[in-house]
């Protein structure tokens, strides 16, 4: 097992090499912004636990002896090493971004709007190497190391700082051949009697609940000829006139510009609105790289978010 060196001793092998450098306890001070005698007890002490004479002193002039010479080689290696270190983790915090940055992202929304800008980011801070992972389950991001996480609905553990990035806005849209063929309902019970493309990850499945702009609430039973915890899948069974989808507008706002797909009974707001945020284990001492992309994504999605832009949103 590897020992760390004492404090102590970390000052001590400072002040010897200060000292031996400068051929001075009283220069050597002033550059370590020290009182002399405090030197002068810090080389002593370093001689006694090395058992030998580094420095021969007289009342004009510090030399090296042939131990200190030695040693000094040593000490200032050393003394290089820690300056080094404490630059570069000072670069982490506040400086240049560098080091490896884990992403945890939700695997259909990072696919969609994250990873393809990635590489803009990459070439904004190339000393960042990017470890992204693409999930849809919740990781905990300080058991598994994580740096950033995206997260899409609400929020739930307080224990996380959360920067709101996007808004996000549930609806019910179908494919116009659809709509021709079935009729567009007029209420959400309308629902019971069409079919529908549920996805299975919603923690309320197969129940979907809305709430109208005068405060009515409705809640109806979502059954149809799919049913996927594969979001894209419904999208593409949607686009294809086979159902009618609850679903976000970041994953439909594609279809939406383009009328492959309509929203339907917009006065009725489903439930689950929540946002989209980036989450980080604590705020405090934020590592440059953190605080980097946590900016960038937030004016990725700002002042509007990239599949409502499209749609010609303010």
């Amino acid at each position: 097992m590897q020992q760390w060196p004492d404090t102590n001793h970390v000052a001590e092998i400072a002040a010897f090499a200060a000292v031996a450098e400068e051929g001075s306890f009283t220069k050597a001070a002033s550059i370590l912004d020290r009182d002399a005698t405090v030197l002068s007890r810090r080389v002593q002490s370093l001689e006694r636990r090395l058992g030998v004479r580094l420095l021969a002193r007289t009342t004009r002039h510090v030399a090296l002896t042939e131990a200190g010479a030695i040693f000094l080689a040593r000490a200032q290696a050393i003394v290089a090493a820690l300056n080094d270190a404490q630059e570069e983790a000072s670069a982490h915090g506040g400086g240049e971004a560098r080091g490896t940055l884990r992403l945890a992202l939700p695997a259909t929304f990072g696919r969609m709007w994250i990873a393809p800008s990635l590489p803009e980011f990459m070439a904004a801070h190339p000393q960042v190497r990017i470890d992204a992972s693409y999930a849809n389950q919740f990781v905990d991001l300080v058991a598994e190391g994580f740096d950033v996480a995206v997260r899409l609905g609400e929020l739930a553990d307080s224990r996380l700082v959360a920067r709101r990035i996007a808004p996000r806005r549930r609806l019910l849209c179908a494919a116009p051949s659809f709509l021709k063929c079935h009729g567009a309902p007029e209420r959400p019970e309308d629902l019971a009697r069409l079919p529908c493309l549920a996805f299975s990850g919603l923690a309320a499945h197969p129940n979907w609940t809305f709430g109208h702009t005068n405060g009515e609430r409705v809640t109806v039973r979502a059954d149809g000829p799919l049913v996927s915890d594969d979001a894209e899948g419904l999208v593409y069974a949607a686009v294809q006139g086979f159902g009618i989808m609850l679903t976000t507008d970041w994953l439909v706002g594609r279809e939406l510009a383009a009328g492959t797909l309509v929203p339907i009974l917009d006065q009725w707001l489903p439930e689950d609105e929540g946002a989209i945020y980036a989450v980080v284990p604590s705020n405090r001492l934020m590592p440059a790289k953190t605080r980097a992309f946590i900016d960038w994504i937030a004016q990725r999605f700002s002042p509007v978010a990239p599949w409502r832009t499209a749609l010609g949103c303010q």
